[in-house]
């Protein structure tokens, strides 16, 4: 397949720039420095080229075919072309493990799977602790009205209410029997105003008029039962005098013309029961006002018996004016 090299020894390998320079060597003549240099340039440029295209195929199939011929015993060796390629060798043995390399970036995530199978229901756990008290919700609609309950025991009495507006007049009563006989009408022509009246209740409310609601006399009707007071209606010279039985109290009693007290009696209660007393004479004129009423706190000592014993306020008219209108 090759040409044998001679002049070299057995063993030694040329390479391609020797292989080279010993042919162009042997096609210039000794005698011509010129020519010889000529034709050494001219051959030496194909070969420069193959050197330069087959360095590392050349070197292998060298190798294999000195290899061949050396087993084989050749005292020659091959320095042409390249043979074909050999059959691979057996693989060699596995190097050492390579350093672990560092952890790579996390993939994306995969799409979720589908649902599995419902499993079977577990046995059912331990009650919980109690929660937290929770907001009261809205208020509910109101429910149907119930059955009326028993009805309960009375209740305490209310106090009394405000008086309410008077009704309208009723009709005409019937007419009434006649009555007593008057008493006797000699000086009619004169104008008259008396009354005497007594309490009916022990220790009145101080200052305040004294309500004398029984009634012995009321002559022209110019005392009122109601507010305790004597109001003028013919004016002239009244005379006034009490007599006040008390009992378990002092008594600081006084009578009062239109707000101002015009006598004051006091009487000091020494266990036994007393009598007070006092009068005065007033000129009074038209719608003036007297009456009695206590004037110190805790000294009401006014006491009344319905068996033995009465308090009474009594008036009367003197003489009246000589200009008023209602003397005839």
């Amino acid at each position: 397949m090759g040409k044998v090299c001679p002049g070299r020894a057995p063993g030694r390998l040329l390479s391609p720039r020797e292989a080279g320079r010993q042919r162009a060597d042997s096609f210039v003549a000794p005698d011509a420095p010129g020519r010889r240099a000529a034709a050494r340039v001219t051959t030496m440029i194909p070969w420069v080229l193959l050197a330069c295209a087959l360095p590392c195929a050349a070197d292998p199939l060298l190798g294999a075919f000195a290899h061949k011929d050396s087993q084989k015993g050749s005292p020659q060796l091959v320095c042409s072309l390249p043979g074909p390629q050999g059959p691979p060798g057996p693989p060699g043995v596995p190097g050492p493990s390579g350093m672990v390399g560092r952890m790579g970036f996390p993939g994306k995530d995969g799409q979720d799977g589908q649902d599995g199978d419902r499993g079977d229901s577990g046995e059912e756990g331990p009650p919980g602790r109690t929660g937290n008290r929770g907001k009261p919700g809205p208020k509910g609609k109101a429910g149907a009205i119930g059955q009326a309950g028993p009805r309960g025991p009375k209740g305490v009495s209310g106090a009394p209410g405000k008086h309410g507006i008077p009704g309208k007049k009723g009709p005409k009563g019937k007419k009434g029997e006649p009555g007593l006989p008057g008493p006797c009408s000699c000086g009619s022509g004169q104008a008259k105003s008396a009354f005497s009246v007594a309490v009916t209740k022990s220790y009145p409310r101080e200052r305040l008029p004294i309500k004398f609601d029984k009634i012995l006399m009321n002559e022209g009707g110019h005392y009122n039962a109601s507010s305790g007071k004597f109001v003028c209606s013919v004016p002239g010279i009244y005379y006034f005098t009490y007599d006040i039985t008390l009992a378990n109290k002092h008594l600081a009693i006084g009578l009062v013309h239109n707000g101002q007290y015009r006598i004051r009696t006091f009487d000091a209660n020494t266990g036994n029961h007393d009598v007070a007393s006092g009068s005065t004479i007033l000129a009074l004129k038209q719608g003036d006002e007297v009456w009695l009423q206590i004037f110190y706190s805790e000294q009401n000592g006014l006491f009344y018996d319905p068996y033995w014993t009465d308090s009474l306020f009594t008036g009367f008219l003197i003489y009246a004016d000589q200009n008023d209108p209602n003397e005839v």
